[in-house]
């Protein structure tokens, strides 16, 4: 006998527990799957710890049957994009087994809430925002992903289509070797005299709350209009301020001013998944001996861009579009004297043209596909 597939709202640390725990049980046979901290994510999908949570109404499921957790998903709400009339909601956090009828449950529940909230249109998976995981993988499943990317299954695109979803924007993750001499239009480009007034600096720990903000105004003025955008609120920055500082180091973090006004950033971060890496998410008993000797000791050697922006009203000038190539040629220079040997620069939309074109310029190739899908709702 085999009891009925059950769909459970998440309530309660031990079903969020389970919830956190399927994708690990899914990708376990999987060489290129790392498993996130189990603490990390209980933080993070966490109303208590995850300011995210004041701006978005969000529910949890977990697909049980004949007694095994066999998929889960996520459902979202923007305030922001209720209050301009825009009544798309989100789906995330989608891993099942590969059963048709157990995505096929998943969807209709997460649908049924958005529907019953007024939604007429879903895209995903946004996990949980468009600001922090975005898109399910469909190329590039021989390598394992950077810190704060998504790895799915293979066969979990088809099983997402075959629901009803289509493709709605794919994003692109761009690889490049640290070491490898740049471009000669790069080259070109930062042999030119600075324009007047621009000057570069990294992060500093002493008014480490200032270049936060700093760098939450830049980003919210200058991705404004991207695709879907949803800013960033200050008890956003208050969370990603003390979420980041323990693997910030100051010297991958620019900011370029411009008579003395903020005007661009970079952060690069430590590949934080290389050194997760077969703990399976735990730090108890030996986790955490482990990962401190990889970040501290061994070192890792892979790193990733996930935030860069040049306010608007730069943009368009010569100082707008050189000082990307000055916040990266220093991150890369600072990179390589750390032990960096690869750099990601993700993610980026598919019609970010400028943006992609500044990533190839750099020599970097676009590695990994992911895949924003849509549905509308009748």
């Amino acid at each position: 006998m085999t009891s009925p597939l059950q769909l459970i709202p998440v309530e309660g640390k031990a079903l969020m527990q389970r919830f956190i725990r399927v994708p690990a049980r899914l990708g376990a046979h999987d060489p290129n799957w790392v498993t996130p901290l189990d603490v990390e994510r209980a933080e993070s999908f966490s109303p208590k710890h995850n300011p995210l949570f004041d701006h978005t109404e969000v529910q949890f499921w977990l697909a049980v049957k004949d007694g095994r957790d066999v998929g889960r998903i996520s459902a979202q709400i923007e305030a922001s994009n209720v209050e301009r009339g825009d009544l798309t909601g989100y789906f995330g956090l989608i891993a099942a087994e590969d059963d048709p009828a157990v995505f096929a449950a998943l969807f209709a529940t997460a649908e049924a809430w958005l529907k019953a909230r007024g939604m007429k249109q879903v895209i995903g998976p946004f996990n949980l925002g468009i600001n922090e995981e975005a898109g399910l993988l469909v190329d590039g499943f021989d390598t394992p992903p950077m810190l704060l990317m998504g790895h799915d299954q293979p066969y979990v695109g088809s099983r997402v289509e075959g629901t009803g979803y289509v493709r709605a924007k794919d994003i692109y993750a761009y690889l490049s070797t640290i070491a490898e001499p740049l471009p000669r239009a790069a080259q070109v480009l930062l042999k030119r005299k600075l324009p007047k007034g621009l000057t570069l600096r990294t992060l500093s720990f002493k008014q480490y709350r200032k270049d936060i903000n700093d760098i939450t105004d830049i980003f919210n003025n200058a991705w404004m209009d991207n695709w879907r955008f949803a800013p960033l609120t200050p008890d956003d920055t208050n969370h990603l301020a003390k979420a980041l500082r323990p693997i910030l180091d100051p010297r991958l973090v620019w900011l370029a001013d411009i008579d003395g006004e903020p005007a661009a950033f970079g952060v690069c971060l430590p590949n934080l998944n290389e050194a997760l890496a077969g703990l399976d998410g735990k730090l108890l008993p030996l986790g955490w001996a482990k990962l401190l000797y990889r970040l501290k000791v061994k070192g890792v050697k892979t790193c990733r861009v996930p935030l860069m922006g040049v306010k608007r009203k730069f943009a368009a000038s010569f100082a707008g579009a050189v000082m990307p190539f000055l916040i990266i040629d220093a991150m890369r220079r600072e990179a390589l004297k750390l032990g960096y040997e690869k750099v990601e620069l993700s993610w980026v939309l598919e019609d970010n043209l400028p943006m992609r074109h500044f990533c190839e310029n750099f020599g970097a190739k676009p590695y990994k596909t992911y895949r924003l899908y849509e549905k509308a709702l009748s």
